[in-house]
């Protein structure tokens, strides 16, 4: 009977500690970066775009890699649909908005989704780098404000950030589709 009660103490502790293990937050498990590449409307390498989920869980960190591209700044957006069909990557839709908000970070009633903090400066090189964190968006699959089958989307101009619909950022121009991790 005693080998019994503790056969089944050990079964119950070692249950115990399966369920704790598998229940972790999301932010206490190391997230794999979404790696993203961008190509020109020409089918050229543009660079690429990261994304990873910050430690807590709280923060999405962005990481624009470019390259080949128009010297100046450039907006950079979520757009909605998951295709980057060339020349114009018009396919690829508007801006991703689940709460039907007006364009821009510096808009008072709120911005899309898809809009970032940030345009980013493409120098004499051809090449420009930026990093930034939101805390509007995820890579949580399914999750309404998630970017997974959504599209990353490279302006001709920069965005200034309050002008509705697109913060007059000109043509696009270079573009990545933005597919969840695979196991």
């Amino acid at each position: 009977m005693r080998s019994t009660l503790a056969a089944a103490f050990a079964l119950v502790a070692l249950a115990i500690v399966l369920a704790a293990t598998h229940a972790l937050p999301a932010f206490a498990q190391k997230s794999a970066a979404v790696v993203v590449p961008l190509k020109t409307s020409t089918g050229e390498d543009a660079g690429t775009a990261s994304f990873q989920e910050g430690k807590d869980g709280k923060q999405l960190n962005i990481t624009l890699k470019l390259k080949d591209l128009p010297p100046g700044e450039h907006a950079v957006h979520i757009h909605q649909s998951p295709v980057c069909d060339a020349p114009d990557f018009k396919t690829a839709g508007g801006h991703f908005n689940p709460d039907g908000k007006q364009h821009g970070t510096l808009n008072p009633l709120g911005h899309h989704n898809g809009d970032l903090p940030q345009n980013i400066a493409i120098g004499e090189s051809h090449a420009g780098e930026i990093s930034f964190k939101v805390d509007y968006l995820t890579l949580a699959p399914g999750a309404p404000n998630s970017i997974l089958g959504h599209s990353i989307m490279v302006h001709e101009k920069a965005d200034d950030m309050k002008t509705d619909p697109t913060g007059n950022a000109g043509n696009r121009i270079a573009c990545g589709v933005i597919n969840a991790p695979t196991p």
